[in-house]
C-alpha cells in the first residue's frame, strides 16, 4: 500500500470507498494482532491509519465536487 499516496487522485468514488473499506478491515485485523501479541510490524498500524485519512480526504473532496 505504499503506492496509495501516488494514485488516489485517479480513482473513482466507488474505488475510494472500496479502498477505505479494505484499509479499515486491515486496521481492525492489526489491532487484533496487537492485542493478542502476534503483531510483528507495529509501524504498519500508523501507515494504515494515515492511508485511511488520505483516502477519506480524497473521498470527501470527490463527493463535495459532485
Amino acid at each position: 500500500m505504499a503506492t496509495t499516496k501516488n494514485n488516489l487522485g485517479e480513482l473513482t468514488a466507488k474505488e475510494l470507498e472500496a479502498k477505505l473499506r479494505d484499509l479499515k478491515e486491515e486496521a481492525f485485523n492489526l489491532r487484533l494482532q496487537q492485542t493478542t501479541g502476534q503483531l510483528e510490524n507495529s509501524s504498519r498500524i500508523r501507515i494504515v491509519r494515515r492511508d485511511t485519512a488520505r483516502v477519506m480526504t480524497y473521498l470527501k473532496a470527490r463527493l463535495k465536487k459532485a
